[in-house]
């Protein structure tokens, strides 16, 4: 099952039709479970498309790879603190 975790991993990938039809499945029945991840997801496309909107280029990788790894951080540093109050 995919968790919260890899889903963020996975993101990018998803909103720009990158994924296998396979994981395609896996994203949208964990989206339909996870309120959490359908608000970002959501607003991973809406910043997705206001950098498509306002720029002339390609974002630089780096930066976006900077950008994933502290949106995964902050899903599991939540997914944590959620296990610690059980």
């Amino acid at each position: 099952m995919l968790m919260c975790r890899g889903l963020a991993e996975i993101a990018s990938d998803y909103i720009d039709g990158e994924l296998s039809h396979r994981q395609n499945l896996t994203v949208k029945m964990h989206l339909m479970m996870c309120k959490d991840c359908r608000t970002f997801i959501g607003n991973l496309r809406a910043s997705s498309n206001l950098l498509s909107a306002h720029s002339s280029g390609k974002a630089d990788e780096e930066f976006l790879r900077r950008i994933n790894e502290r949106v995964a951080e902050a899903l599991n540093d939540r997914q944590n603190k959620g296990s610690d109050s059980e």
